[in-house]
């Protein structure tokens, strides 16, 4: 593997992270994807959820479009992602309200002025306007905004939400078990509550996808977008402009990029309303992409072999770079985003309810006996093991 992504200062695995939180309590539910807390108030029947996550330098390319381009709205995006961070992580332990947020931005005033804040600020609370018209009970608790010039080059933006759910709703990983089939919900398109094309990278990868996507002449006209230490054959080495057009989905490679983090919340408010008892599991396939779920689950074979063929963003990324398909899949989703673990009668009732918000969904993998824990990808590039 070139493990392009950690020459450039990030990891997919965080192996070191992961070493250094080995020791720490891991909660009610170990194996659960995030950490359960007990009840604050002492009722065991009770737990609760603090989760932390960010847009990540995702908001370092939204800043050089922003100055190309003077287009505001795309800070929006950035506040959108900051918060679907959180709430998808947390929907994998069936949290999905009684969400209460609290946003952290740290900026460098020298390059991010006051209409950029703003713009954060609105972007979040629309945000989570239309989330509660979808029945999602989520409420803003402000946050803190610091100005940060000589630990930020630009703009860091990042959210914490809390939850409080009953101990016998929580969704535990430990439960994912052969015979298991695995649902991909499609992390591209545009469903019933979107109102833009949503190209498929999140908020995960963007270090890598930035720097192989677009030309070298925006680390010459913004030097304060990127790591000034990396060598010069690591920074922005792409063949395109933030602008390039891409008549097929009538917008540009820098709004492909840019497109906002989907949220799954509403699919999974009305799923579990019914359902919670029978997904065994899920998985939010962010750092890590398709190997995500090696954190979370047993002794277990997960075998990926019906996956989506990669949508368009993911095909640019490889196309202008070296970056091997093995690596392609551990750093990106490549297509889904979202991974319920189910039996084979629960995928057929859950499938077309999916549908119904016009989100692709499709069977894409199951589980099998292992010794070990191993995660195999069968694609059109190749078979790629992960241990």
């Amino acid at each position: 593997m070139s493990d392009e992504y950690s020459k450039r200062g990030a990891s997919s695995d965080k192996k070191d992270v992961h070493e250094a939180i080995q020791n720490i309590n891991k909660g009610l539910f170990p194996q659960s994807f995030c950490k359960i807390l007990p009840d604050s108030d002492g009722d065991d029947l009770f737990c609760q959820l603090i989760h932390a996550d960010g847009a990540g330098t995702k908001s370092s390319l939204a800043y050089i479009y922003w100055r190309e381009t003077g287009d505001l709205s795309v800070w929006k995006g950035i506040a959108q992602d900051a918060v679907v961070m959180n709430t998808d992580d947390l929907i994998c332990v069936g949290a999905t309200n009684r969400l209460l947020l609290s946003s952290t931005i740290g900026r460098n005033k020298r390059f991010i002025p006051g209409d950029v804040i703003r713009t954060l600020i609105e972007g979040t609370e629309e945000f989570i306007t239309n989330l509660q018209k979808h029945g999602i009970h989520i409420q803003s608790g402000g946050g803190e905004t610091a100005d940060v010039g000589d630990l930020v080059k630009t703009v860091i933006v990042d959210s914490t939400i809390t939850a409080r759910m009953a101990r016998e709703d929580v969704i535990d990983n430990a439960r994912i078990q052969p015979g298991d089939v695995i649902i991909g919900l499609s992390s591209f398109g545009k469903t019933t509550y979107e109102s833009i094309y949503t190209g498929g990278i999140g908020s995960n990868g963007l270090t890598l996808a930035r720097h192989e996507l677009f030309l070298n002449r925006y680390a010459e006209l913004y030097p304060e977008s990127f790591d000034n230490h990396l060598s010069s054959d690591l920074v922005y080495q792409g063949t395109h402009q933030l602008t390039d057009p891409i008549p097929e989905l009538s917008m540009t490679v820098g709004q492909l990029c840019l497109s906002p983090t989907r949220t799954y919340l509403p699919v999974m408010h009305v799923l579990l309303k019914e359902y919670r008892k029978a997904i065994h599991g899920l998985v939010h396939c962010t750092g890590g992409g398709q190997t995500k779920v090696l954190h979370s689950m047993s002794p277990l074979h997960v075998l990926k072999a019906n996956l989506y063929e990669p949508p368009l963003i993911f095909k640019l990324i490889q196309q202008n770079s070296s970056i091997p398909w093995k690596e392609m899949y551990q750093v990106f989703n490549m297509g889904h985003r979202l991974e319920l673990y189910v039996s084979e009668k629960t995928a057929e009732e859950l499938l077309p309810l999916i549908t119904t918000f016009n989100l692709d969904a499709r069977i894409i993998g199951r589980v099998e006996k292992s010794t070990i824990k191993k995660v195999t990808i069968q694609s059109s590039y190749g078979e790629f093991v992960y241990q």
